[in-house]
């Protein structure tokens, strides 16, 4: 009887194994059939937000706004999926004043994909042609948010009479270096084929709080095509400049900073206060540190937010534009 009752158990158990196994592989075939199909579909139908520009071996997205005498190009961080829509708002503040252009890196938003590593160097390298093709040939404002405060720091330090400031959004520390754990790279790929299952597309629809970025700034228009590009952010340009971000600290980090060029750097408290387990110093070390390699010249505020502190202090940043100019301005007298 009791051997009966364990051959019962088991085929049960194994009807179940076998029900999850199917609604599984149902599941997975729906949302990949939907990753090709509908969402596939609603991202051809996105038209780029401003022009593409030929650089190396493909075309950059540059999104410009404003007609001022100063020009602030702005530098997105790692995993943003359509930057000219993540920095509408303050776009459209920094545009009342100055020009203001997004650039979006090969790999993300609607530019294409390029075959160049994805190192500090070449980074720079795009940059500054993405800028040549727009022929902008006056010292620029740089804004980079996060790791493309390494890009903008390298760009400042091999063309110095090409950059008037740098504005840091919560930017990522050059005078910090720890390898990439290997564990990403075990990872990555998982995420990369989630995305292609239509996993990321259905979260990312789920996890917006549409009134919340209205109220924020955003149109209705950038949230819906933010949700779109966020289920095909992930490539092997993004992938790769995930992977190789702790080396391109590294090509960086012992350039001497260039005392011409103003540096004022916004920190989230979100990142200033709280501690950070990948961090062997604490979160207030690895910022003053960080301003210590820039040299004596370089401040900085810290500003009410987290890690994306530019989604809710646009008018703050404008009015640090503004200060860093006068500044400027005040020294050649």
């Amino acid at each position: 009887m009791e051997q009966k009752n364990k051959r019962k158990w088991r085929r049960k158990l194994m009807l179940v194994l076998k029900i999850i196994l199917i609604i599984s592989v149902l599941s997975m075939s729906i949302g990949a059939l939907l990753h090709a199909t509908l969402f596939r579909a609603k991202l051809s139908a996105i038209a780029p937000y401003g022009e593409l520009v030929n650089v190396g071996d493909g075309q950059m997205h540059v999104y410009s706004l404003g007609e001022g005498i100063d020009t602030i190009v702005l530098l997105p961080g790692l995993g943003i999926p359509l930057p000219s829509a993540d920095f509408g708002p303050l776009m459209r503040k920094l545009a009342e004043d100055y020009r203001v252009i997004t650039i979006e890196y090969f790999g993300v938003g609607f530019s294409s994909v390029t075959d160049a590593e994805r190192t500090s160097a070449q980074f720079v390298d795009e940059i500054r042609g993405a800028l040549s093709a727009l022929n902008i040939d006056t010292p620029v404002i740089l804004m980079p948010h996060s790791i493309s405060t390494v890009y903008a720091e390298h760009y400042a330090t091999l063309n110095p009479e090409a950059v008037k400031a740098i504005i840091s959004l919560d930017g990522t520390s050059t005078a910090y270096y720890a390898e990439t754990p290997k564990i990403l790279n075990a990872i990555l790929p998982i995420v990369k084929f989630q995305q292609s299952l239509g996993a990321t597309s259905i979260l990312s629809g789920l996890v917006v709080n549409k009134s919340k970025s209205m109220a924020a700034g955003y149109t209705e228009k950038e949230i819906n095509d933010i949700v779109t590009f966020s289920g095909f952010s992930m490539n092997d340009n993004t992938l790769e400049q995930m992977r190789t971000s702790g080396e391109t600290i590294k090509e960086v980090m012992d350039l001497p900073f260039p005392e011409s060029v103003a540096y004022f750097k916004i920190i989230s408290k979100d990142t200033f206060e709280k501690p950070n387990k990948q961090l062997k110093i604490s979160p207030q070390d690895y910022q003053f540190e960080h301003l210590k390699r820039i040299g004596d010249h370089a401040i900085y505020e810290v500003l009410e937010g987290n890690h994306f502190i530019y989604h809710y202090n646009e008018g703050r940043i404008s009015e640090i534009v503004a200060e860093v100019l006068a500044d400027l301005q005040e020294t050649k007298k």
